[in-house]
């Protein structure tokens, strides 16, 4: 495709490229333009505003999430596919935790993968009050689990700023939260672990640790209900 032919699809995916390295800060259409090898007025005849920018290219990467087949498949198994695939999406592009707080976020791709939710914990077993609570809660823990990682990004970006030095910035930071952290006992027995020596790292597998915790609460919430029913 010619350097000077624009189509929407070609400015999402360079606007996503473009929210990748530089973050939401660095995204401006003057930015975006020449990544396009455009001129800026080019890329507001196709999509008007940095709004409308964000919301496109937010919902275009709910696209990579793939989403389980519930026909061939028990509703656990789709759940932790699906939880860990939106885990997966929003890892890879730290930009999109951030501006669910900033933008205002919707489309098909966020749709279809709604839609998917409240259709896995309808099949377990859960009225549909409670299916909508129930994504809604897996939904709040998979975005605050990858909250850590793109703060990360993010406070690594502006560290870096101006040439200034992000690791030693990073190590004094450490330095004085590991004095602060020796006042307390608890904290000063997990000193020596590899958690510790991350400023935002969570313990390994804590992802999974949590999404099995609310899975089994959910059976075990599915199981009262039965049970009850049955009385």
């Amino acid at each position: 495709m010619p350097r000077d032919t624009l189509t929407a699809d070609r400015i999402i995916r360079a606007a996503i490229e473009l929210l990748d390295d530089e973050g939401l800060d660095g995204l401006n259409m003057r930015s975006l333009a020449k990544r396009l090898g455009s001129a800026a007025t080019a890329v507001y005849w196709h999509i008007k505003t940095k709004d409308d920018l964000v919301r496109l290219a937010g919902d275009a990467i709910w696209h990579e999430v793939e989403l389980p087949d519930l026909d061939a498949t028990d509703w656990r198994t789709a759940a932790t596919a699906h939880a860990g695939g939106m885990h997966a999406m929003l890892t890879r592009h730290p930009w999109l935790v951030q501006a669910f707080g900033s933008h205002l976020l919707h489309g098909p791709g966020q749709a279809r993968n709604n839609d998917l939710s409240l259709a896995i914990y309808e099949k377990a077993g859960f009225a549909s009050a409670d299916a909508d609570r129930a994504a809604a809660t897996v939904f709040t823990f998979v975005l605050g689990s990858a909250l850590g990682p793109a703060a990360q990004v993010s406070l690594n970006r502006r560290l870096s700023k101006n040439g200034a030095d992000a690791e030693q910035q990073m190590a004094d930071a450490m330095t004085s939260a590991t004095e602060t952290a020796m006042q307390f006992p608890r904290l000063r027995e997990r000193l020596d672990t590899t958690a510790a020596m991350e400023y935002t790292a969570a313990p390994d597998s804590t992802f999974e640790f949590g999404l099995r915790s609310l899975l089994d609460g959910f059976e075990a919430r599915l199981g009262d209900d039965g049970a009850r029913r049955r009385k």
